[in-house]
């Protein structure tokens, strides 16, 4: 008797939704004035945990970063880098096309996809043995402002706006489940202040995080968006609100 076919992974995210808003983010990039300040903080704290372990990859592979300040650094020294964009056809959810990198480095995308553990079990098969992988994304308690903008402005009925967001402890068991040898899990916050509701929602599009899930809900009326610019001004003082952004990141070694 033949074995059934593992179960599918349920379908959060919309593929064409995803690959949708990472082809805005990648039109946005070239403006100057284009926010960069979660992918700059991701690609400084790899390059940070590379000098303090002492790594110096020589085959890299930076997945996700639209700035491409990382590739840029590692080529800097010595590395041989290359990248990959889900925008350009990428997908992180079947086996790599090729394999043996001694370092991979994934920014600001296992976030949206719908089989976590099985990319992260990608990215270990497409290192050599002994290499490095680390990948950031946003993790659970993100985007707490534009939360509460969103229950305030759908009342009683509140649609699904904000993204499913991993934790710390699942982090760990992900690595884990992956198989990733010495695995490091850890977050930190990124806090940023905006004039104005729009100007958050600007800031989350351009930077691919706006709402891909599946079953999302409708866009706001004008009743329900002004609802959403009081409660965002109303957290703030002096004219400012802080958004937090929280970033996870996941390292763990192929051996």
């Amino acid at each position: 008797m033949a074995a059934s076919a593992p179960p599918l992974p349920p379908m959060i995210f919309a593929p064409g939704r995803r690959l949708a808003a990472r082809r805005r983010m990648m039109r946005l990039a070239p403006r100057p004035d284009a926010p960069r300040y979660l992918m700059d903080d991701m690609g400084e704290d790899v390059l940070d945990r590379l000098s303090f372990l002492r790594v110096a990859p020589r085959h890299a592979l930076v997945i996700g970063d639209w700035t491409g300040a990382l590739a840029a650094a590692l080529a800097g020294q010595g590395a041989a880098v290359e990248t990959a964009e889900p925008a350009q056809g990428f997908d992180e959810e079947r086996p790599f096309p090729a394999t043996g990198y001694d370092f991979i480095a994934s920014l600001g995308t296992l976030d949206t996809v719908n089989d976590l553990p099985g990319a992260l079990i990608h990215l270990r098969g497409a290192l050599a043995p002994g290499g490095l992988m680390i990948a950031s994304f946003l993790a659970a308690g993100s985007l707490p402002a534009l939360r509460a903008a969103m229950l305030a402005a759908d009342g009683d009925r509140p649609s699904p706006r904000i993204h499913p967001q991993v934790d710390v402890r699942a982090g760990g068991q992900l690595l884990q489940r992956a198989g990733f040898a010495d695995p490091v899990i850890d977050s930190r916050s990124l806090d940023v202040s905006f004039r104005s509701f729009a100007g958050l929602v600007a800031d989350v599009r351009a930077q691919a995080l706006s709402n891909v899930l599946v079953r999302s809900g409708p866009p706001l009326g004008k009743a329900a968006l002004a609802r959403a610019q009081a409660a965002f001004a109303a957290a703030g003082q002096d004219g400012r609100t802080v958004e937090r952004f929280e970033i996870l990141t996941l390292s763990g070694w192929r051996r």
